[in-house]
């Protein structure tokens, strides 16, 4: 358990460590990915960045890796339904990572340690730490370990498909004005298009942006990338 100050203790740094199956050779990393900004700094908002980075990376190769026959849209969508928000939530819930998290007051009142965007930013910052510390290899077998690799086919139909049609029921239930798409930019030869998309959200100040090799999949993940903004 945590220590009366919520600050994680060598004994509380110890059990995420056998859970992780990982020994930090500098604890002050993972100590660091369980620090929420609300507790102070140093938090885990720069590991959280970094760790975001090598889980797309390992992701995206073990999928390319275990499905050879695959094309471009079907990873996408294997990638998305694995780092999404509920996902990455579930494998920090799994590892009881919850129970390791330095809160500040208010957050923790309010069930920080509970909420599921926290729960997979701080899985993100773990895995960052763990870049730093042992390095990819280390980081791509705790994620080997931790994913759900043999339900990935129902992840993905619960996953990046849907999320258009997710954006748009929330915003009609709250009496919102529809989400609104626009195609930014396109680059590449024909037969190798990028296309950027933007949709304006009324609940968020700015468009969010998403990329991807068809305006249909670019515009899935910006509506997915808006959900987890909002924290739907």
């Amino acid at each position: 358990m945590t220590s009366a100050s919520n600050v994680p203790t060598d004994r509380s740094l110890k059990t995420v460590e056998h859970a992780l199956q990982v020994v930090f050779e500098n604890q002050a990393l993972l100590s660091e990915a369980l620090t929420h900004r609300s507790a102070g700094a140093p938090n885990y908002e720069r590991l959280e960045f970094l760790g975001d980075a090598v889980l797309e990376l390992l992701v995206t190769e073990a999928i390319f890796k275990r499905y050879p026959d695959l094309d471009e849209g079907s990873m996408t969508r294997m990638r998305v339904a694995l780092v999404r928000r509920e996902s990455l939530a579930e494998v920090a819930k799994t590892l009881e990572l919850g129970r390791y998290i330095r809160l500040g007051p208010g957050e923790r009142k309010s069930g920080g340690m509970h909420r599921a965007s926290i729960l997979s930013d701080v899985l993100e910052a773990v895995l960052g730490a763990i870049y730093l510390d042992q390095g990819l290899e280390c980081a791509r077998r705790v994620i080997e370990q931790q994913f759900d690799w043999e339900n990935l086919s129902s992840l993905e139909a619960s996953g990046l498909k849907d999320a258009k049609t997710r954006l748009q029921e929330y915003l009609q239930a709250q009496a919102l004005t529809l989400p609104q798409y626009q195609v930014v930019n396109s680059e590449g030869k024909d037969h190798d298009r990028i296309f950027t998309v933007h949709v304006k959200v009324p609940l968020l100040h700015e468009p969010v942006e998403a990329a991807a090799s068809s305006i249909k999949w670019a515009e899935q993940m910006a509506a997915q990338k808006a959900l987890d903004l909002m924290e739907v």
